[in-house]
């Protein structure tokens, strides 16, 4: 069993919940950040700007968990905006393969975050899976360069797994949070048309397949993470309004005032696509949150664990 595991981006959403979960299966757990100790988890620094990575992260090491990446959705795509998303992700998996080549090492498994962003929008009878091509466009050219740039940690020997996460639902932040604010306000309502499809998945769930990739050695490249009943983002809506017991307000927002008030950022609500998991369920696992009112019932009442 690899019992120790280096995760970057480990004060996120998603790293903060999965070094729970490994610690409840005793896993040792460290975080590289760019900030000193985070408390109960030992901490190294490293900048990626700088190029700066304490060596003594990896020592011990078997698996690294890499999740580091600046937020997609948290401010407006400027150009500096854009150009910070792509190399926080391919700069800091460049600085890992170098930290490896350079250094004497027992890391046997990398498994990065990826995106379901790779695929591009799909029609309704289009169902994507990982033997897709990339997709044109900012986001699918993202998350294409981010995988390359993982890729290459495979040539030195190291079992590669790439996450290709979906709209990623927890109670404590990210799409649901932000679903969740107008809603609670009484003016939530569907977004654009309201159609368009959303790939989505539990967080645990997203932490379980994370914890399989360590785990399973015949886990190698990208698995798609999506519960396979995708949604509309009506029906997500309407979910969530539902668990609130909250009314929604009648028209939908306009999808011209979306692109007024988020720009190029809009495509990330306006757009969406269907996904397929079989690839990953084929090999064991099962998504233990499949129907979106579980998902979204879980996450929002009074448990609020994750």
């Amino acid at each position: 069993m690899h019992k120790n595991v280096l995760i970057t981006g480990g004060s996120g959403l998603l790293g903060t919940r999965l070094s729970t979960m490994l610690m409840q299966k005793d896993y040792q757990v460290s975080h590289l950040s760019r900030s000193s100790s985070h408390g109960r988890i030992p901490t190294y620094r490293w900048s990626v700007n700088d190029g700066m990575l304490d060596r003594h992260a990896i020592e011990g090491v078997e698996s690294i968990v890499h999740l580091a990446g600046a937020g997609i959705a948290d401010k407006r795509w400027t150009a500096t905006r854009k150009k910070e998303i792509l190399e926080s992700r391919t700069k800091s998996s460049e600085l890992l393969y170098q930290t490896l080549k350079q250094n004497t090492h027992h890391v046997k498994t990398f498994v990065s975050a990826s995106a379901i962003g790779i695929y591009g929008e799909g029609g309704p009878e289009k169902i994507f899976t990982e033997t897709d091509k990339p997709a044109d466009g900012f986001l699918a050219d993202v998350v294409k360069q981010w995988e390359e740039s993982v890729d290459k940690i495979a040539t030195l020997g190291i079992r590669v797994v790439k996450i290709r996460i979906g709209i990623l639902l927890s109670g404590k932040g990210g799409a649901l949070a932000e679903m969740v604010k107008p809603i609670k306000w009484g003016v939530g309502s569907p977004l654009g048309s309201g159609k368009q499809i959303l790939s989505w998945v539990h967080i645990d769930d997203v932490c379980r397949m994370f914890i399989k990739a360590i785990e399973d050695e015949m886990m190698i490249g990208a698995y798609n993470a999506v519960a396979n009943n995708p949604v509309s983002n009506e029906e997500l809506t309407m979910a969530i309004a539902k668990v609130l017991d909250r009314p929604l307000w009648a028209p939908n927002v306009p999808g011209f005032i979306l692109k007024f008030m988020l720009g190029e950022m809009s495509e990330l609500v306006l757009k969406g696509n269907q996904v397929s998991s079989e690839k990953i369920r084929n090999l064991g696992f099962e998504f233990e949150y499949t129907h979106l009112d579980n998902a979204v019932n879980d996450l929002l009442t009074s448990k609020g664990k994750s």
